[in-house]
């Protein structure tokens, strides 16, 4: 008797533990990604975007941001969220990019926004940012008569758009909550289970 109540303690203790890890490991993975893209006035095709990511590679010393193909990119800044302070970065290819993070998928000709961080990702640590930048894409956000249209595969779980003044929401193509403003016309917050 005295061995199988040492033997379910024992497996009882292992399970606790397991299960403690599985749970520490599982909360470093980002999930918390969100973008807001702010169309400007229609006739610039130009949208401002927002972008929060967390970093968790660990030993990572910098974080790599793509630049959509058919896009221009312009005012680009850089904040790490934990101090408010700017980050120094540049724009590289993909084959830039390699050369500081050969376990990642970069497109070689691609075009990237290398973030230098303030220190490397520690085990089990994370590195919240921000990048703010302004695109340029008449194939993504244009007009239709007297309508704009914003038309961009949206890879993130949380994004948010933000109409310019004077316009509306007429459709979507997914659950959208619509909040009005008082310095913009509607914000159409997005979240989709990933």
């Amino acid at each position: 008797m005295a061995n199988r109540s040492t033997a379910f303690y024992l497996l009882l203790v292992s399970l606790v533990i397991l299960t403690g890890l599985g749970v520490a490991r599982g909360q470093y993975i980002s999930g918390d990604t969100y973008t807001r893209y702010e169309l400007l006035p229609p006739d610039t095709h130009q949208f401002k975007i927002y972008y929060e990511v967390t970093e968790t590679r660990v030993g990572a010393r910098f974080h790599f941001n793509q630049i959509r193909e058919g896009s221009e990119a312009s005012d680009e800044s850089v904040v790490d969220l934990a101090t408010g302070k700017p980050l120094k970065f540049e724009v590289v290819t993909g084959a830039q990019a390699k050369i500081d993070s050969p376990a990642e998928n970069f497109g070689p000709a691609a075009k990237y926004i290398k973030v230098f961080l303030a220190h490397p990702i520690a085990e089990r640590g994370e590195y919240r940012l921000a990048i703010i930048k302004t695109y340029k894409d008449d194939k993504s956000y244009y007009t239709e008569g007297d309508q704009i249209v914003f038309k961009r595969p949206l890879g993130i779980p949380r994004d948010s758009i933000v109409l310019p003044v004077g316009y509306e929401i007429v459709s979507c193509s997914v659950a959208t909550q619509v909040l009005r403003g008082i310095r913009w016309a509607a914000k159409i917050g997005i979240c989709e289970r990933g």
